[in-house]
């Protein structure tokens, strides 16, 4: 069968009026996987608000994401040796960021230690059109940094509203068991609704639904989903 066909068929399967409870959704998603390797599964959430610029922040999905990120900190002294013994892939200070200057971004995210915050600040024009940046309030500017290694290798993402006010986030696998999936979902919706801003009006998620890769989009009913 033509992988056009495929898609179709799949997504006649889906009633696009109702809305499914978490662990229907997934299991739906399931049933419906024809691709011959393992899907990623994305969340999309439809906020309303008057200034997408301000929906951004990070979460912790406590199943990971089913992706290994590779982590660049830039710091000097014992903090190298600190970084590389809690997983960093990558160390450096002025070495590194003068590669970053010349095209280099192997990485999927940058923890900066404060004192280096003023020649990383340089690089604003290429970590920050990537989302990439070390910001404070996310946590990755920070002297710590064991922990927030420890973070971003065991689910931490950080995420941000597009223009037309989605946030779309990578939440595992479909390999992943569904209870894995499910965790991910919650802990990703109560982050969002915990990070709402405080001027946000009414209904502030307008829908949320999970996709494979290959598969159709799936629309959870999230007001089941709020703790």
């Amino acid at each position: 069968m033509k992988r056009g066909k495929k898609i179709t068929e799949a997504r006649a399967k889906v009633d696009k009026t109702v809305l499914h409870g978490v662990e229907e959704a997934i299991k739906l998603m399931k049933e419906l996987k024809w691709a011959g390797f393992d899907e990623s599964i994305d969340m999309s959430i439809k906020i309303v608000h008057k200034s997408m610029q301000n929906i951004r922040g990070s979460a912790v999905l406590p199943a990971g994401t089913g992706k290994t990120k590779k982590v660049l900190v830039i710091c000097k002294g014992d903090k190298q040796k600190e970084a590389l013994e809690a997983g960093a892939d990558y160390v450096g200070a002025e070495d590194v960021i003068e590669k970053i200057k010349e095209g280099w971004i192997d990485f999927q995210a940058v923890v900066a230690t404060p004192d280096m915050m003023k020649e990383v600040g340089k690089l604003g024009a290429t970590l920050g059109r990537k989302g990439l940046m070390p910001k404070p309030k996310s946590g990755t500017v920070t002297d710590n940094v064991k922990e927030i290694i420890k973070e971003l290798k065991g689910g931490r993402v950080e995420y941000r509203a597009d223009k037309t006010g989605v946030v779309h986030m990578l939440i595992g696998k479909v390999s992943f068991d569904t209870d894995a999936i499910s965790s991910n979902i919650k802990a990703f919706y109560n982050q969002i609704m915990k990070d709402k801003p405080s001027d946000a009006k009414g209904n502030y998620i307008k829908s949320v639904y999970i996709s494979s890769t290959m598969g159709p989009g799936i629309k959870i009913n999230h007001k089941g989903i709020e703790r």
